[in-house]
C-alpha cells in the first residue's frame, strides 16, 4: 500500500505532467505511410492527460459524416468491446473488461495505471459475458436482446466457422456448438488450447479471426508491458499474432514485434491480413504512431527494441541489433496515442462515398497526450490493395466541450444490411451508422 504522503506525491506529479508537456505536432502529422517522428522526450513522468468517462446525456450523440446518419442500434449495455455479426444478421457483443491481474497493478506506474484507467472508464467488473441482439424488423434498433454465453473470462474475441463458434478469453481459446437463429449457447465449452494469461496479463484482449477457407485461426496477443521493462522472460508468445490449425490444435507465432494487436481482417483485394496496432508510451505525445499493416508471415515489427521499422528504442535493454535489421515498417499509421482498436474493412458496405473502399478504424483515444488524440471512428481509403491518402472522419463528437469523454470507440463491424456498427465502452451502447434516406 502506498502511504498517504507518497500517494499525494504521485497524484500531484500526474497532474504537473497533464498540464506542463503539450504536442509540438498535429496529430496529422503522425498518420500516413510516412509519419513524422519527433526526437523521443523521455521524461521523469509521462504527459497523464485524461478524459474523464461521464456517458452521454440524454438525446445526444456522435457527429456522422456527411452523407450518412447515426442512431444508437442498443443501450444500456455494460461495457460493450467487441461485435460479431452472425450469418442470420444476429449481432454478438462481447461485454468485457480487464481480468484480475494483481502482478500488473504493482510499483508507481500500476498505481497511476490502476488509477487511469478507473478515470476513463475502464475501473468497471468484467460482466464475462457475450450478449445477442437482433433487430429483425430492421430499422436499425435490436428489438430483442439475450444473455447468449455467460460466465466467460475476460472474452474479446469471436469467429464461426460452420458449426462452431469460437471465443477468445483472455487465457485461452473455446470452442462452442452453434446452431443457427439460436438465442442463447449453455452448453459447457471446448478448450481449444491456453493463451497467454495469468497474474501479470497487461494487454489481457485477445482477438480472434478465421482464415478465409475456415482452416486457420488467427489470435491477437498484445505485450505483457510497455517495453518489456518486466523483463522478456514474461514476453513468451506475446506481442504476437498466432495461428492456430482448426483441426489439430497446432499453433505457431506468425507474426511477432507487434506491441499489442487488437483489430483484424482481409483485405479484399490482396486477401492480405491487416492488423490494428497500439504503439508504445513514455516518449513523448508525438511517439510512437499507432498504425494498421498488412501482417507478413514471419515477419517482425520491431517491439520492443524499435519501432516503426529501425528506429532503435535506447530504452529497452538488452538490444537485439539482429532483429532490428530484420524490423518491417508499418504500411499506415493513424496518429500518436490515438489507441486504434476495431478494424473492418467496407467490403459489404452500403455507405455512400468515400467509404466503399478502405478500412473503418475506431480510434479509442489518447490518455497520456495533450492535445487528446483519437475518440473517433475513421475510414481509410484503398486503392489496389493499399491505403491512399488522408483518412475521413466517420463518427466525431465523442468528446465534450470540457475535454470530457461521452463515449469511446472500440470495436467496428458491418452488418448484414451494409451499415456500420460501433461499440462504445463508455457511453454503454452500439451505434449504427447508415446511408443519409
Amino acid at each position: 500500500m502506498f502511504k498517504p504522503r507518497f500517494a499525494l506525491v504521485i497524484t500531484l506529479a500526474a497532474g504537473l505532467a497533464a498540464c506542463g508537456e503539450t504536442s509540438s505536432l498535429q496529430v496529422s502529422d503522425g498518420i500516413g505511410p510516412s509519419p513524422t517522428l519527433s526526437a523521443p522526450n523521455k521524461t521523469l513522468i509521462p504527459t497523464v492527460n485524461i478524459a474523464p468517462a461521464v456517458g452521454w446525456p440524454s438525446g445526444a450523440k456522435p457527429i456522422a459524416a456527411p452523407g450518412t446518419q447515426v442512431v444508437a442500434f442498443a443501450k444500456g449495455l455494460e461495457h460493450p468491446r467487441w461485435l460479431y455479426v452472425l450469418p442470420n444478421g444476429d449481432v454478438l457483443v462481447a461485454e468485457t473488461n480487464a481480468p484480475a491481474k494483481p502482478d500488473d497493478g504493482t510499483g508507481v506506474v500500476g498505481w497511476i495505471t490502476e488509477k487511469i484507467m478507473a478515470r476513463a472508464g475502464a475501473g468497471v467488473p468484467s460482466p464475462n459475458r457475450i450478449t445477442l441482439l437482433r433487430d429483425a424488423d430492421h430499422d436499425g434498433h435490436a428489438e430483442t436482446r439475450t444473455p447468449f454465453i455467460e460466465h466467460l473470462n475476460s472474452p474479446f474475441g469471436m469467429a464461426l466457422v460452420g458449426n462452431d463458434l469460437y471465443v477468445a478469453d483472455t487465457d485461452r481459446l473455446l470452442r462452442f456448438n452453434y446452431a443457427g437463429g439460436a438465442t442463447s449457447i449453455t452448453s459447457a465449452p471446448m478448450k481449444v488450447i491456453d493463451l497467454p494469461g495469468g497474474t501479470l496479463n497487461h494487454h489481457w484482449t485477445k482477438n480472434l479471426i478465421a482464415s478465409q477457407d475456415g482452416s486457420k485461426l488467427y489470435v491477437t496477443v498484445g505485450s505483457n508491458s510497455n517495453i518489456a521493462e518486466n523483463g522478456l522472460e514474461q514476453e513468451t508468445g506475446r506481442a504476437a499474432i498466432w495461428e492456430v490449425d482448426r483441426a489439430t490444435g497446432n499453433q505457431r507465432i506468425f507474426a511477432s514485434g507487434l506491441r499489442n494487436p487488437n483489430g483484424m481482417g482481409w483485405e479484399p483485394r490482396s486477401g492480405k491480413l491487416w492488423t490494428a496496432v497500439n504503439e508504445r508510451d513514455e516518449l513523448g505525445n508525438d511517439l510512437v504512431p499507432d498504425y494498421i499493416t498488412s501482417v507478413k508471415d514471419g515477419g517482425f515489427y520491431g517491439w520492443p527494441f524499435s519501432y516503426y521499422g529501425q528506429h532503435v528504442d535506447a530504452r529497452v535493454t538488452p538490444q537485439d541489433p539482429d532483429l532490428v535489421a530484420k524490423a518491417i515498417a508499418p504500411d499506415y499509421a493513424v496518429g500518436s496515442h490515438t489507441a486504434p482498436l476495431g478494424l473492418a474493412f467496407a467490403q459489404g458496405s452500403r455507405l455512400p462515398p468515400p467509404f466503399t473502399e478502405g478500412a473503418f478504424i475506431g480510434l479509442h483515444g489518447s490518455w497520456n497526450r495533450k492535445p487528446h488524440s483519437g475518440y473517433k471512428v475513421i475510414f481509410v481509403p484503398f486503392s489496389a490493395g493499399k491505403p491512399v491518402g488522408q483518412p475521413v472522419d466517420v463518427l466525431s463528437g465523442f468528446l465534450d466541450q470540457d475535454e470530457q469523454a461521452m463515449g469511446r470507440p472500440v470495436g467496428v463491424v458491418i452488418d448484414r444490411q451494409g451499415n456500420l456498427l460501433v461499440a462504445d465502452d463508455v457511453g454503454n451502447r452500439i451505434w449504427r451508422v447508415s446511408a443519409l434516406q
